[in-house]
């Protein structure tokens, strides 16, 4: 992404309405999806004549349900928060920025997810890098599964 920026560092103003408008949009889509969300439990949980009446299966597949949307709506709590802290970072001129190099985010890989805090390059390398411990954390594991059984 080409952020014209100004000598003085600032970034133009047609760029920086540009990024908040598509900040703001994102934001106001998922709090109607939230907000959408939580009318429709209410409104379920009101409306249900069964409620009490459910035998054990019934129950347990109500309650999995139930987290299933409660995840969801966990889900874009965080989404929500990501976006809050990308218009503050927006604000003070660091938006569009990677945390790892300090090199510019594609316009395409901010309009995809815009609160990306690193370039494709250094998300990928973190990704490797987590993917990689997580396989060394489960061979220790492994291992010490192992080593116990044999004791």
């Amino acid at each position: 992404m080409s952020v014209t920026k100004t000598p003085g560092g600032q970034m133009n103003r047609g760029r920086y309405a540009e990024l908040k408008n598509i900040l703001e949009e994102r934001r106001r889509e998922i709090m109607g999806q939230v907000q959408e969300k939580i009318r429709d439990v209410r409104t379920e949980g009101a409306n249900n004549p069964n409620v009490g009446v459910l035998d054990a299966a019934e129950s347990s597949e109500a309650d999995i349900q139930d987290d299933i949307e409660f995840a969801l709506i966990q889900m874009k709590a965080e989404t929500l928060h990501k976006i809050e802290e990308a218009l503050r970072r927006l604000d003070e001129g660091s938006f569009g920025y990677c945390y790892e190099c300090g090199e510019e985010i594609s316009e395409r890989r901010l309009r995809a997810l815009p609160f990306a805090v690193r370039c494709k390059d250094c998300e990928e390398a973190r990704e490797t890098a987590q993917q990689r411990d997580r396989l060394m954390q489960a061979r220790r594991g492994a291992a010490s599964l192992f080593i116990d059984m044999q004791g």
